[in-house]
């Protein structure tokens, strides 16, 4: 990857839909804000810093397992891009022909900014999706002050439909820092070779682990101090 992130994020196209809305689906509007302050990352040096999110992908799915799979390690999909680098353009264009999705999409630009880039404390990126009993919403987007570590619900997703009802509400509490395993762990917010300070995309010792849930022995805060994620149905369906 020898083009900067900003570029990489304005020359990726946008990621349609797979199909078209059908009779019963319901018309959701996702928001993940940044919930983070200058002080919300505890540094060793003494000092604080934010946590900014990064553009991210979402899918509807109903098969567990589309954008990563938990306790496997993960080769080839655009996982690492999306977790080491903020760029998601690879993973959905994979999982555009992925069995199980639904629907794809990228977040890429914060919601009343003109240009794509990372959600920066009070900044939020918003999409709608389609979707129907059964279906369930999954994302993945970066923690921008990390090596490989991604903030998403875990790999079935959220479900849309609990009890056949509309999902409506803060849903940040189904949320946990993933680590990609693709690329060595430094503490956050201080890392040189984490996306603020790195001095090239991919940059870091490579490993080869499992996805799992970040814990390497850095004090990472609660996804809660990160990001507020709440789900929206609209009154409108589709008809027809």
């Amino acid at each position: 990857m020898k083009k900067s992130l900003l570029a990489m994020l304005m020359l990726a196209a946008p990621v349609a839909a797979l199909a078209a809305p059908m009779k019963g689906q319901v018309m959701f509007t996702v928001r993940i804000e940044n919930v983070s302050t200058a002080s919300t990352l505890k540094l060793s040096n003494g000092s604080t810093a934010p946590a900014p999110n990064a553009p991210g992908v979402w899918v509807v799915q109903e098969k567990p397992g589309r954008l990563f799979e938990a306790g496997k390690v993960q080769a080839g999909w655009g996982l690492e891009m999306a977790a080491e680098d903020g760029d998601p353009s690879k993973l959905a264009e994979h999982c555009t022909h992925h069995q199980g999705v639904l629907a794809v999409g990228l977040f890429k630009t914060p919601k009343g900014d003109a240009m794509p880039g990372p959600a920066l404390p009070g900044k939020a990126y918003e999409f709608t999706v389609m979707a129907k009993p059964g279906d369930r919403l999954a994302f993945v987007s970066m923690f921008g002050q990390s090596n490989d570590v991604f903030i998403a619900p875990d790999d079935k997703g959220i479900a849309l439909f609990p009890n056949g009802k509309p999902l409506s509400g803060d849903v940040t509490a189904q949320l946990s820092l993933w680590d990609a395993g693709t690329e060595v762990n430094e503490e956050p917010g201080l890392g040189p070779n984490q996306a603020p300070r790195q001095p090239a995309p991919n940059t870091g010792a490579s490993e080869s682990k499992p996805v799992m849930k970040v814990k390497d022995g850095f004090t990472w805060p609660k996804v809660s101090d990160v990001v507020r994620v709440t789900i929206s149905p609209s009154q409108q369906s589709a008809s027809n």
